[in-house]
């Protein structure tokens, strides 16, 4: 098996098992791997700890059986391995906001979710230690002609508006033109939930609109990580991969208007394979990574 059908059975097994004890070790021994790899891998691909991955799952559990009416939150409590329903209590109430009792009483609803999708992309292992698969590289001066618009990712249809741009461009775009696409997002200031975001290609586009530009990106020196999918759906699993990048590879994030840069291989098809581009400081010591 490869790391990625490792870790999807590893949730299908957590989820089956979720009554019983529960341990890096056993979950690692259900699989023939040693328990310290086996943490490792888990925490880079879920971006959280195998014992917190456990927790929100049980607690996940819980919702359903708190709206069955045979079940007291004693009985819940010991089933899902939490011991005390104190102890269940508060950590019902660290990861919902609110106590189990106002969900049994029919005050407060939250729905149960699935076992989360595993993103597939390779990995790296830096000294011991598992990162997403990075290559640190330059970031080519590149003509971009596109169109350019504002999100705010505090509000909810910031991926509505991101993909609405995307197909008024894709349908200003002959079929004749092939090659790669870009999605640059630059900071509109700093600490803001604001980005300014480019949806474009390397090639002159002739549109009289005025969200229509044509912007010269700078030669950027960048850690390049491998996905497939969509970055929209995949945001939060980038964000863990960067921050666990930063923190192992000991690099920095360069000082930049310039967040993130993603390339699409092809224009037509943004389910395609891509490649992130995330501005870091160029060190003397990115030569031995």
């Amino acid at each position: 098996m490869n790391h990625n059908e490792v870790i999807e059975r590893a949730l299908i097994h957590i989820e089956d098992h979720l009554q019983h004890s529960l341990t890096v070790e056993s979950v690692a021994n259900a699989f023939n791997m040693s328990k310290y790899y086996f943490h490792r891998l888990f925490s880079a691909m879920m971006g959280c700890t195998l014992s917190q991955y456990i927790l929100s799952r049980r607690l996940n559990a819980s919702l359903t059986l708190i709206l069955d009416k045979n079940n007291s939150l004693t009985d819940i409590a010991y089933r899902l391995n939490f011991g005390t329903q104190a102890s269940f209590t508060r950590a019902f109430k660290r990861q919902y906001g609110t106590a189990p009792s106002s969900v049994k009483a029919g005050i407060t609803t939250i729905s149960p979710i699935p076992i989360p999708t595993v993103v597939n992309r390779p990995i790296k292992n830096i000294n011991g230690d598992i990162v997403a698969d990075f290559t640190l590289t330059e970031f080519e001066k590149t003509r971009i002609s596109g169109i350019a618009f504002e999100v705010d990712l505090a509000n909810d249809d910031y991926k509505k508006k991101i993909r609405a741009h995307s197909e008024m461009l894709l349908s200003q775009i002959d079929e004749t033109i092939n090659g790669p696409c870009y999605v640059i997002y630059s900071n509109c200031q700093p600490d803001s939930t604001r980005f300014k975001v480019l949806f474009g290609i390397p090639s002159s586009i002739e549109i009289d609109e005025p969200y229509y530009f044509t912007v010269d990106v700078p030669q950027i020196f960048c850690a390049r990580f491998n996905y497939c999918g969509d970055l929209l759906d995949i945001g939060d699993v980038l964000k863990s991969d960067y921050a666990r990048f930063l923190k192992i590879s000991r690099q920095e994030t360069a000082e930049t208007d310039i967040e993130l840069i993603q390339v699409f291989e092809d224009v037509h098809n943004s389910d395609s394979a891509y490649h992130i581009y995330a501005p870091i400081k160029k060190l003397p010591a990115d030569s031995h990574l």
